[in-house]
């Protein structure tokens, strides 16, 4: 099995479908995200038909819930971006529509995978311990190690802090995808690159790519 792995689409249906067509040429069976896939980028509606389209697992992020069941009328923003932010969440639902945000309210917050060699895999945005708490690269093993908590899976794939890496915690292999829609200031894709993993699983166990794809004036 060939699974192509994703996380932190944030709407950037541009950059998803540079990624897609990256995998094509490297051929994959089995597409997983783990969370965030329409907030706050320019095309929610086209990021969720493409997921749709190719039939991608999807476990809900911290910007799938928001757009799913944050009570506007009850927040009151501490700055100009906070008031940007709740504006776009606000487009951002109107143009998705009530059945699409009904099924993001539905998306699990995990999804597990039994593997070829008997290992599980985890797919979750943020952790096992809280779904919606990420894992960061800056982390020591022993912090990691409390956000795997006692869960079972022996492989995790995540998302949310926006920095893909690789790391091995106390017998579980951590797997951060990265970003497909927003770096890590926030400051958007433009000339920049996309995050993918490729994670190829036989009975021997797994190999794990981990790719930038180049979009903008970098492509």
């Amino acid at each position: 099995m060939r699974l192509l792995c994703l996380s932190d689409i944030h709407g950037h249906a541009d950059a998803l479908a540079a990624v897609l067509a990256a995998a094509d040429r490297r051929g994959y069976s089995k597409l997983l995200v783990a969370g965030d896939l329409c907030f706050p980028g320019p095309e929610p509606l086209e990021t969720w038909r493409r997921l749709t389209q190719v039939q991608a697992v999807t476990v809900q992020g911290t910007g799938d819930r928001a757009l799913a069941t944050l009570d506007i009328a009850k927040v009151v923003p501490r700055s100009e971006h906070e008031r940007t932010r709740l504006s776009r969440l606000s487009e951002i639902r109107t143009e998705l529509g009530q059945l699409i945000l009904a099924r993001l309210s539905r998306l699990p917050t995990t999804h597990r995978i039994d593997l070829e060699d008997g290992s599980e895999l985890l797919l979750v945005h943020g952790s096992p311990v809280d779904p919606f708490e990420p894992f960061s690269h800056e982390m020591t093993d022993e912090e990691m190690f409390a956000l795997v908590g006692d869960d079972p899976a022996d492989i995790i794939v995540c998302g949310g802090s926006h920095v893909p890496f690789d790391r091995m915690v106390q017998g579980v292999r951590i797997i951060n995808v990265g970003s497909v829609g927003e770096a890590p200031s926030g400051a958007g894709i433009t000339g920049g690159h996309a995050d993918a993993t490729i994670i190829e699983t036989h009975k021997a166990g797994i190999e794990v790519e981990q790719i930038a794809v180049p979009l903008g004036k970098a492509a």
